[in-house]
C-alpha cells in the first residue's frame, strides 16, 4: 500500500510519512498522541497538531479509519486494510485488544433490511485487572 500511497498522485512529506510508519507498524488502533510519541521515538518530531491534520486527511482519503469506542471520547486511529476488525475493551485500564476474527455468524438475515456493515465492541477486564478485583 505504501508505495501505491506516493504514487498516486499523494503528495509525500516526512510528517505523512512519519504518521504512515508509525500507523503501519502498530499493531492496535493509535490515539493522535500515541502516533506523535512514536514519531518521537523514530526521531521524527511533530507537532500533536500536524498529526491531527495529517491524520485527518488520511480518514478522508480512506488511508486510515477513525474509531472512537462506546463510553470512551478520545478517537483512535488504524491504517485502512478493507476489512473489518473488532475490539476488547478493558473497563479499568481502557487498554485494548483486537480479537482474532470476527465472533458474528457470516450470515446474519433480518427481514425487509440489507446488512452493510456492523461494529461489536465487548467490554471487561483484562487479565492483569481482573487479579486486582
Amino acid at each position: 500500500m505504501r508505495s501505491d500511497l506516493w504514487q498516486n498522485g499523494f503528495k509525500k512529506t516526512k510528517q505523512r510519512e512519519a504518521v504512515f510508519a508509525v500507523l503501519s507498524n502498530a499493531d492496535k488502533p493509535l490515539t493522535a498522541m500515541e502516533i506523535c510519541t512514536g514519531a518521537e521515538m523514530c526521531g521524527k518530531g511533530l507537532w500533536l497538531s500536524t498529526v491531527y491534520r495529517v491524520l485527518d486527511l488520511f480518514v478522508q482519503k480512506g488511508i486510515a479509519q477513525r474509531n472512537v469506542l462506546a463510553g470512551g471520547d478520545v478517537a483512535t486511529y488504524e491504517i485502512n486494510k478493507n476489512e473489518h476488525r473488532h475490539y476488547v475493551v478493558c473497563t479499568a485500564c481502557r487498554k485494548v485488544f483486537a480479537l482474532e476474527k470476527c465472533p458474528l455468524p457470516k450470515t446474519v438475515h433480518l427481514e425487509n433490511f440489507c446488512i452493510t456493515g456492523h461494529r461489536l465492541e465487548i467490554y471487561g477486564y483484562c487479565e492483569g485487572c481482573y487479579a486486582k478485583k
